[in-house]
């Protein structure tokens, strides 16, 4: 399998300024596409290509999600146990019988920082809040944690960021670890995920890409921002780690390889759990497309924030994996349906 349409299309997206960042197509251990598009830097000009570490937002999320399945698999947590009995969540509007099950199938109704089911911006917390003030988990709690519920744990199902900020303090509570530092070890490290971490934008690391947006005058193209205002500095247990297209395909290969969780963990990470919309099934973490015979058509996670678009995919009837970091939201979205019908159309 080639894919010279996908790279040709790819290439005149890139040319007019509406992609930007690396795709990788892999069957097992055979790369049958990689390449990258447009600028990691658009001060330096530094061109992106694979061995960048571009930010993945919301995939951080199957992270989180790993990291409490983990807990499960070692018998130090309940899924169905309140997080009001693990967590202090008292004088809040947090459903204290919320459990964990509930935070990572996105059914605990708890209100989010930013809805985005509501078209609400994650932008906008930071008009009068500075976003280096939030670096550690709990750091989180007041964008969300006295708004009102959107409905009682179980009765529906509503995407919510802030119920992964929440089983992100769940697995420090147990771990007695900060977040990032406990995913760093038994998820990253484990997946063989050697160029992945939470990096602080503040800090000179390498091989990190910028991210940027256009910005508008009306409907004319005004130029590009960065998005160094757009949120906190380093991310947390809903979004924001940094990672290599190559590294999102490891992780989705050790899930499948069992490195990372029993067969039970395995078998119930890759399940669909709940029903969002027509086709659509959550999980923990990840995200699931049914053909109308219930047959798991593909299943993935994507992520998106200013300056950030991005997806890591598997296809188990073609047996592809796909991963595709872009670090501008212009265009990523566009990129992740030209896939995926380039893929189904093979």
């Amino acid at each position: 399998m080639t894919f010279p349409e996908l790279d040709a299309w790819l290439i005149d997206r890139a040319r007019e300024d509406r992609f930007s960042g690396v795709v990788l197509i892999r069957r097992g251990d055979e790369t049958l596409f990689e390449r990258g598009y447009g600028l990691a830097s658009r001060r330096w000009t530094v061109p992106n290509a694979s061995d960048i570490r571009y930010d993945t937002a919301s995939i951080t999320k199957l992270f989180t999600a790993v990291a409490a399945l983990q807990l499960v698999d070692e018998g130090r947590l309940d899924l169905d146990r309140p997080i009001g009995e693990i967590i202090d969540v008292g004088g809040t509007a947090i459903a204290a019988k919320a459990t964990t099950r509930h935070l990572l199938t996105h059914t605990s109704g708890i209100a989010d920082d930013a809805d985005e089911e509501a078209g609400e911006s994650y932008e906008a917390l930071w008009i009068d809040k500075p976003v280096y003030s939030v670096v550690n988990t709990r750091d989180h709690l007041p964008n969300f944690a006295y708004k009102a519920p959107n409905f009682a744990p179980g009765e529906g199902c509503r995407y919510c960021n802030s119920g992964y900020v929440l089983a992100g303090l769940v697995i420090e509570e147990i771990t007695g670890r900060p977040y990032r530092e406990h995913v760093r070890e038994t998820v990253l490290d484990r997946a063989g995920m050697a160029d992945s971490g939470f990096f602080d934008r503040r800090d000179p690391q390498p091989r990190v890409a910028e991210g940027w947006d256009q910005v508008y005058d009306g409907e004319r193209v005004a130029g590009w921002r960065q998005n160094i205002f757009s949120y906190p500095p380093i991310g947390s247990a809903d979004g924001g780690a940094y990672c290599t297209v190559g590294d999102l395909i490891r992780f989705l290969q050790a899930v499948r390889e069992e490195r990372l969780l029993t067969p039970e963990g395995t078998k119930q990470f890759l399940m669909p759990q709940v029903l969002h919309s027509k086709g659509v099934w959550y999980g923990f973490g990840l995200e699931f497309v049914l053909d109308s015979d219930g047959a798991v058509r593909n299943y993935y996670k994507d992520g998106g924030n200013i300056g950030v678009c991005s997806i890591a995919r598997h296809y188990p009837a073609e047996r592809l994996d796909v991963a595709m970091l872009s670090n501008a939201t212009n265009g990523g979205g566009a990129a992740i349906q030209e896939i995926d019908r380039v893929i189904r159309a093979s």
